[in-house]
């Protein structure tokens, strides 16, 4: 129970909730911490924050303090590979303790904001995490939630995990790189460091780039010695076009065991293609992967690298937010 006290009757009492201040443009933080006992040098700022009133709680029995109902939430839904800390105004964050892929049980999650009172806020499902970065911020709104609430949270969380993280595989990965004009030296390959750059992040390699001209068999034959000589994935550069010379879409026609997509409903990145030669992956990037920050192949390749295999289902879906 919450019982409303003049800031001015209130020295001595301590606060039943944090109190924010907020400067626009300047701050935004905690006043004062929940539990604080009030002084009388306290009510000028009390009042500065337009506190006249403020609350002292009484808990009756089925109540819970928003703190206490933070920190039950934060203890059921938070995975293995994730921490968190004292609640702050109410709310607990989820961080990540390492590297890897977020996945999100998006149906519990939305049992679970569909019990009155209760906030869960998470970043999406295949968001590529780092240590540290926050996952979830949870809280339930008023300042007691009934007990039972929460409860309801432990047991929609008890039954699996609603938030993980998958590590990433360290693959060793064979480039193919196609194009008469990077074989003969009239320009500079620039799809070799791109990628080289966007693997490491993950920590993957690069075992071998080979360059061929533009013959079909050519192409095929490299992408099967990679796999022949260990390589976990093969990636394709160059040549994804409609031109006559651009052939690598038929090379890896050719020797797939299994074509996924060839065009992704994404932009930029549309023609870039997936397909698996026995379990390995092969993709066929297109020209944009050397231009542009974010494409098709930065949305797959991370769940590709934590070894999931991706659908031709899920590629269709990629069109609901796919203008990138």
């Amino acid at each position: 129970m919450k019982k409303e006290v003049r800031v001015q009757d209130a020295i001595g009492m301590r606060l039943a909730h944090d109190l924010t201040r907020i400067v626009p443009g300047e701050f935004k933080g905690r006043l004062f911490k929940k539990g604080h006992l009030i002084a009388e040098e306290d009510i000028p700022a009390l009042l500065d924050i337009g506190k006249e009133h403020i609350y002292i709680l009484q808990l009756t029995a089925g109540e819970l303090h928003e703190d206490d109902a933070a920190l039950r939430m934060g203890a059921a839904l938070a995975g293995e590979q994730m921490t968190f800390g004292e609640p702050h105004e109410g709310k607990v964050v989820l961080k990540a303790n390492q590297q890897g892929l977020l996945k999100v049980d998006v149906e519990r999650l939305f049992a679970i904001n569909m019990i009155d009172e209760i906030a869960v806020v998470a970043k999406q499902t295949d968001t590529v995490l780092a240590p540290g970065d926050k996952i979830v911020g949870l809280r339930a709104i008023p300042l007691t939630v009934a007990e039972e609430k929460v409860e309801q949270v432990e047991r929609i969380a008890a039954d699996g995990a609603v938030f993980s993280i998958k590590p990433f595989q360290r693959m060793k990965v064979g480039v193919v790189t196609t194009g008469s004009e990077v074989l003969n030296g009239r320009i500079e390959d620039k799809f070799g460091p791109r990628v080289r750059e966007k693997l490491e992040r993950f920590g993957s390699e690069v075992i071998e780039q080979k360059i061929v001209g533009d013959r079909l068999e050519d192409i095929a034959q490299a992408i099967v010695e990679f796999q022949q000589n260990g390589a976990d994935l093969v990636l394709c550069t160059g040549g994804m076009s409609v031109d006559p010379d651009d052939r690598t879409p038929g090379a890896i026609k050719r020797v797939a065991t299994e074509v996924v997509s060839y065009g992704m409903p994404v932009l930029p990145g549309s023609m870039m293609m997936l397909a698996y030669r026995e379990g390995m992956p092969i993709f066929g990037l297109p020209g944009c992967v050397i231009f542009d920050d974010f494409t098709s192949f930065d949305i797959l390749l991370p769940r590709v690298l934590a070894g999931e295999k991706v659908t031709r289902a899920e590629v269709a879906r990629l069109g609901h937010g796919g203008l990138l």
